[in-house]
């Protein structure tokens, strides 16, 4: 995501609301909306939320007031689970490309989740045991992209969206 929007400026990342504590390389309002459980909870109940999920003991949810003054004069490139993905594709205003990015195998992600060295034991466990039902909901995609090596997988990301954009493009010409 954040090489697409390098090399676009166009597009940019819808940032989402967590309750999630911060890792040490994270930033309030960079890389989350880091808010307490009953922040997020009232924001549920004031309908604030395009999509909201909880996932493990944390919410994540983006945040429709964002969302829409982004929308206004950019692409936006939503980093989000399957769960929040079904709920925004309830959203025909937002034309979403859906794109399932997935490792290429349990044993690679649990590598790579080791490697990065944010999480747990307790929680790459509880990734690794998500893992075999969060798979199945691959048919809910667009497209689907094995994440093996980075570049590639940044390059066939890169021409779904061109694709799909030179599409939507097309389309809406007619109406002009």
């Amino acid at each position: 995501t954040k090489k697409i929007q390098q090399k676009y400026q166009s597009f940019k990342i819808s940032v989402s609301h967590t309750t999630r504590k911060p890792r040490s390389n994270e930033v309030d309002g960079v890389d989350y909306y880091f808010i307490s459980h009953e922040k997020f909870k009232k924001f549920i109940s004031e309908g604030k939320f395009y999509e909201y999920a909880k996932i493990f003991d944390n919410y994540y949810g983006t945040s429709k007031a964002n969302v829409d003054q982004m929308i206004k004069k950019n692409d936006i490139i939503f980093d989000i689970d399957w769960q929040g993905t079904k709920q925004l594709s309830k959203f025909k205003n937002l034309n979403l490309i859906k794109i399932y990015l997935i490792p290429p195998s349990k044993n690679e992600l649990e590598k790579r989740l080791i490697k990065r060295n944010q999480d747990s034991p307790q929680e790459i466990k509880r990734r690794l045991k998500a893992y075999d039902s969060d798979i199945q909901h691959w048919k809910d995609y667009d497209h689907i992209v094995i994440n093996e090596d980075l570049e590639n997988c940044y390059k066939q990301i890169e021409n779904i969206i061109l694709i799909n954009k030179n599409k939507l493009f097309k389309s809406s010409q007619k109406f002009l």
